[in-house]
């Protein structure tokens, strides 16, 4: 009988041995499936996290972007002043004025990243709003002709296109 069941302790024993080996590697799967949806958590956190903070730094770049743009038009009346003909001395002291003014609100401007676009010779539909096509032997088709209004640009972000004509 020592004999039996010294066998049925074996037969337990390696019994209980594949049991442990069943649930090692049930916990080692479990244990890889949860650190798998921990890394991929952590990543998708982080990517968030950038996100909302390049979400957060566009807001503040371009808070200002509706005051910016309502700027523009009494830029445009200040140059339309200091195009003005000035015959007279005083005249010609008010235009010098208008244009310190104007010279002043363009730094400004710049200042808080407000930049005119610069002008092109190529149409550029990102940057240019074409007004009108004229006929031009001195251009080549698409490129522009006159430039109607100043176009202007906060950050990257254009907030009034350069308004032009462009050659057929």
């Amino acid at each position: 009988m020592s004999e039996q069941n010294e066998e049925k302790i074996e037969e337990q024993v390696e019994e209980n041995q594949l049991e442990n080996e069943t649930e090692e590697k049930d916990f080692e799967a479990e244990y890889n499936a949860l650190k798998d949806q921990y890394l991929r958590a952590n990543a998708e956190f982080e990517n968030i996290k950038k996100r909302l903070e390049k979400e957060k730094i566009n807001a503040m770049t371009y808070a200002n972007e509706g005051f910016a743009k309502d700027l523009l038009d009494v830029l445009d009346a200040l140059e339309a002043a200091v195009k003005v003909e000035a015959n007279d001395e005083v005249s010609l002291k008010i235009k010098e004025g208008v244009q310190n003014t104007l010279d002043l609100f363009l730094k400004k401007l710049e200042k808080h990243g407000v930049k005119e676009i610069e002008a092109a010779c190529e149409f550029n539909p990102n940057l240019h709003e074409a007004m009108f096509h004229l006929q031009s032997d001195e251009h080549q088709s698409g490129a522009v002709v006159q430039v109607l209004q100043k176009g202007y640009k906060l950050g990257e972000r254009v907030i009034r296109p350069t308004k032009v004509s462009v050659a057929k």
